[in-house]
């Protein structure tokens, strides 16, 4: 890259990349928590997961809202010189460094259908949706700012594009990259 030029991603995508992993790990985390007959019984256990899917589904698409919406209203315009990068670079990085967190909440999800069953899976299911609401709001904005919202690379630590490192967005016209806006495969 030359002078001054640096690697940005978009916001969507990284808020999204989480979304479909914790979805279906919750899914099947549940399914199989769901044939342990668990401390309470099926019943009550599922009847909580469901409890808990709606109430970890809204807390995780509200979190940091203010800060994401904060970032969005004093974002700049992104250099001729940055460098874009692709959906799919963003998501495989993403889901890389987040494999062993994946793997511990499924695991730690399926072990909790011993006391309740099924509450655990959906737990992680509506993580995986809140997160995927986030992104929709994120689009939202977008489509109605007509740009898309960037982040420079080095500052999303640990995959959050809206942590402390991250001192701005950057924005390009609706039709930079490979993804739509909210994060999504682009339809040709």
């Amino acid at each position: 890259m030359g002078r001054g030029a640096q690697s940005l991603a978009r916001v969507a995508v990284i808020v999204r990349a989480g979304a479909a992993p914790l979805w279906w790990l919750g899914l099947l985390a549940a399914g199989i928590g769901a044939l342990v007959p668990g401390f309470t019984g099926r019943r009550i256990g599922l009847l909580a997961g469901a409890a808990l899917f709606l109430v970890t589904a809204a807390a995780v698409a509200l979190v940091r809202g203010r800060r994401y919406a904060a970032l969005a209203a004093g974002a700049t315009r992104a250099g001729r010189s940055d460098f874009l990068q692709d959906r799919a670079v963003t998501v495989r990085a993403w889901r890389r460094g987040h494999r062993w967190w994946l793997l511990a909440a499924f695991l730690l999800a399926v072990a909790s259908a011993f006391l309740l069953p099924g509450a655990g899976g959906m737990t992680l299911a509506g993580a995986g949706a809140g997160l995927w609401l986030k992104a929709v709001r994120i689009g939202r904005r977008e489509h109605t700012d007509d740009v898309l919202y960037w982040v420079r690379t080095d500052w999303t630590e640990r995959g959050r594009p809206a942590g402390k490192r991250v001192a701005g967005y950057r924005t390009t016209g609706p039709m930079a990259g490979d993804a739509a806006p909210g994060g999504a495969r682009r339809t040709r």
